[in-house]
């Protein structure tokens, strides 16, 4: 699986000893990438007919391919049966406790901040939000310098450094080296959105003039080269081009951009117009907020279907349905939209998206949400067939939750985001610095 300006994904499936190569776009797809992505993208993996993984690893050269594929079907015809076997085992999971306090998930969060370059841990450097989000909150509530230096080192990092770039504006995906240089070069639609609102967030708590100028710059980006000023939204991304990017202003006026993915997902989308939503709030600017609103209506109409949810993309021929990141960063983006605007509207769609994912994702045997509604009898392919549960996105759901019974006054709602909680804790401390979603979604910091 791989992002749609490089390679596809291949994924390989032996049928009658013999190869068909399938391609998946990993953002069009999270749900199959997650399954079957093999330390990254790009992935390439072997299958059974079945859909059973058989081999695979990451980018493998065309010049390359042939002889791999050669030893792939040896090694399958030599040891099909235990090849077949490894295959059917049921992936284990590490063994989980939870967390004994606060204290400790917050050592768990920040032990692998980079003190000399910001960031979390090594390289690819990748722009890891939650932990800044909670050191913002923590700083917002104990005024801990400590907690200011992590955001100030890691926001002068990707902004004034690689993962930025100064001629166009937008963050690049993540970089090659710990110092955030080599940047991999695309420019995703929820990058920017993320970073947007990290900066807007960060200029108020951290009263930075610079990085109220940095989110603007992020804002004059996606305004510039990924909205569609005149229906509302956003395109999903902009491909990579290693010469367009080497050139600076100048040339690059006379140089063709890197195309534009005109996808426009649904949870992405959600994602921007909440960041924009905010950026109109400390601009006040009236026209801008008008403008998220109809992105974000533009969106929904397009991807929503009564008592289905939305779809992951504003694309009837291939998109997939059901998957629980949309629902609850779309549920999000309405609940922003109605502290913005006052409008029920809404409210009452937030309510809706959450009430299909606890209809459709709920686990009733240990609480908390699977990663998407039960598949079809012609999905339920390989490990297509599982049920995921992931745990950032509970944690963010669980927030949702509670927002949902401040804003109705139905306290089922508080009911759900609890026992979503106790369903994910066990793993918190497993997560390194993506525990910071735990913490967050957990409210005020506990240190007994």
């Amino acid at each position: 699986m791989d992002r749609t300006s490089y390679a596809d994904d291949v994924v390989s499936t032996l049928v009658n000893d013999r190869f068909i190569p399938i391609r998946v776009d990993a953002d069009r797809r999270p749900d199959i990438s997650e399954r079957y992505s093999l330390g990254g993208w790009p992935t390439t993996a072997f299958l059974t007919a079945e859909g059973m993984i058989v081999g695979g690893g990451t980018f493998v050269p065309v010049d390359r391919m042939p002889s791999v594929l050669e030893r792939v079907l040896d090694a399958f015809t030599t040891r099909r049966d235990e090849m077949l076997t490894n295959s059917q085992r049921t992936r284990t999971t590490a063994s989980a406790r939870p967390p004994s306090c606060d204290v400790e998930l917050m050592s768990v969060v920040f032990d692998s901040f980079d003190r000399e370059h910001g960031g979390f841990g090594t390289e690819p450097k990748f722009p890891v939000i939650a932990p800044l989000d909670l050191a913002l909150a923590t700083y917002g509530e104990t005024q801990d310098a400590e907690m200011a230096r992590i955001v100030e080192t890691t926001l002068d990092a990707m902004g004034w450094g690689g993962l930025y770039d100064e001629v166009d504006g937008g963050f690049f995906r993540c970089a090659a080296a710990c110092d955030w240089r080599r940047p991999h070069q695309e420019k995703l639609l929820i990058v920017n959105a993320q970073m947007l609102r990290l900066y807007v967030e960060a200029a108020e708590a951290l009263k930075s003039a610079r990085y109220n100028e940095k989110a603007a710059d992020v804002l004059r980006y996606v305004q510039t080269w990924l909205a569609d000023q005149a229906d509302g939204g956003w395109s999903g991304s902009q491909h990579a081009d290693d010469g367009y990017y080497a050139f600076g202003a100048d040339a690059r006026r006379t140089t063709p951009p890197p195309p534009v993915d005109a996808t426009f997902y649904a949870g992405w989308n959600a994602a921007m117009a909440s960041a924009t939503l905010r950026m109109a709030e400390v601009l006040d600017d009236v026209s801008l907020g008008e403008f998220a609103l109809k992105s974000l209506e533009r969106v929904l109409l397009g991807c929503y279907t009564p008592g289905g949810g939305v779809a992951h993309c504003l694309d009837e021929r291939a998109s997939v349905r059901g998957l629980l990141d949309d629902q609850i960063a779309m549920a999000s983006a309405q609940l922003d939209a109605h502290g913005a605007t006052g409008n029920i509207v809404y409210q009452m769609m937030a309510q809706e998206l959450v009430h299909y994912a606890l209809r459709t994702m709920w686990d009733d045997r240990e609480g908390g949400f699977f990663d998407r509604s039960i598949p079809d009898d012609h999905d339920r392919v390989g490990l297509m067939g599982e049920r995921l549960k992931p745990f950032v996105t509970n944690c963010e759901a669980v927030r949702v939750l509670r927002r949902l019974a401040e804003t109705t006054g139905d306290r089922e709602f508080d009911a759900r985001a609890d026992t979503t909680l106790e369903a994910v804790a066990p793993l918190a401390a497993s997560q390194g610095p993506l525990a910071a979603h735990y913490l967050l979604a957990r409210g005020p910091l506990q240190t007994k």
